[in-house]
């Protein structure tokens, strides 16, 4: 058998991204082994502005870092408020919600 007439082998990630608060793009996307997130990123179609940081699996990576099969690339947009802050306000809330009249 010619090494030409087999097949490359390939990997199948997974590219999620929420522009928004509650709204979630997800695609699949079969890619030759050995692909970067940056590939995985441009495979995609998305305009993303390039200041926006990824990672695979909930960890921080760099565009030049190798996919594996299943891999789950995350596009994360910039926090609009601090975690400590916002949970600090929900508590306040909470509190004066429970308050009696």
């Amino acid at each position: 058998m010619d090494p030409a007439d087999t097949p490359a082998a390939t990997i199948r990630v997974e590219i999620a991204y929420s522009p928004v608060a509650g709204q979630v793009q997800r695609m699949t996307l079969d890619l030759p082994e050995g692909a970067t997130v940056a590939q995985a990123l441009e495979r995609c179609g998305w305009a993303l502005p390039e200041s926006l940081r990824v990672g695979v699996w909930g960890r921080s990576r760099e565009p030049s870092e190798r996919l594996r099969d299943r891999d789950r690339v995350e596009v994360y947009r910039p926090l609009t408020v601090d975690p400590k802050e916002a949970r600090r306000l929900r508590y306040r809330s909470h509190r004066t919600a429970k308050k009696p009249a």
